[in-house]
């Protein structure tokens, strides 16, 4: 029988309440431990900067200067202090995406995920409208006349389960996919064929729908801070 659901792996009790630990929480960890690791062993190597870099060195420093030239043309000069938190999304994302290459199930394929950060980005909006226009932001939601409340209130949160279903729709789409092919497909089938889906789903779509989730949450953070009023 073909199972699409999440595995609960183990139990653990907190504060007297039974949770469950599932395989989106373990490879979740795993992911987290994985890019602690990469940043404290770049902090070790890149301890002494060059003045001229190579190497090493300018790897790091070409992806910085383009996670910042890709803050800046998304959401504007004045939100690079976003940069930060969208680089650590973008690097979490697309490695979850990318984990069903070494048969672990991507941690975006869970919506709770996919919500959870887009429920990050919601925050980021508020935040933005409400420091770089005031209460001109707020207007927003009475415009064209205090009519409209409800549905600019519904508009507003409809951004983040948009966001959040359609990058957990994608990876989800690209899992069931793979496990129908695993499961009914004659072996002969499995003699290379998988490598070659596996790269459409797991690595262009995965890189792919990293980019868009992140590129539509720094739009929506800019167009929220739009010019102070």
């Amino acid at each position: 029988m073909i199972n699409f659901d999440i595995q609960p792996l183990f139990p653990i009790t907190l504060f007297g309440q039974e949770i469950w630990i599932t395989q989106t929480i373990r490879n979740t960890w795993f992911i987290m431990l994985f890019l602690v690791g990469l940043a404290i062993f770049l902090r070790i190597k890149l301890r002494k900067m060059e003045e001229v870099p190579s190497g090493l060195q300018n790897v790091v420093e070409t992806m910085v200067e383009a996670s910042d030239a890709f803050v800046k043309s998304m959401a504007g000069e004045k939100l690079r202090f976003v940069g930060g938190w969208f680089f650590t999304a973008f690097a979490f994302i697309l490695i979850s995406n990318l984990s069903g290459l070494v048969g672990l199930r991507p941690p975006t394929a869970d919506w709770a995920t996919t919500f959870a950060l887009a429920l990050v980005t919601f925050l980021w909006i508020q935040i933005s409208g409400i420091r770089g226009r005031g209460a001109g932001y707020l207007k927003t939601f009475i415009q064209p006349m205090p009519l409209f409340l409800p549905i600019n209130l519904i508009g507003e949160l409809s951004r983040p389960i948009s966001l959040s279903l359609r990058l957990f729709g994608n990876v989800m789409a690209g899992l069931v996919i793979m496990t129908l092919l695993y499961s009914l497909a004659p072996i002969f089938v499995l003699i290379g064929v998988p490598v070659f889906l596996h790269a459409y789903f797991d690595l262009v779509m995965g890189l792919l729908q990293t980019y868009v989730f992140c590129a539509l949450s720094l739009a929506f953070v800019g167009a929220a801070y739009g010019e102070p009023v």
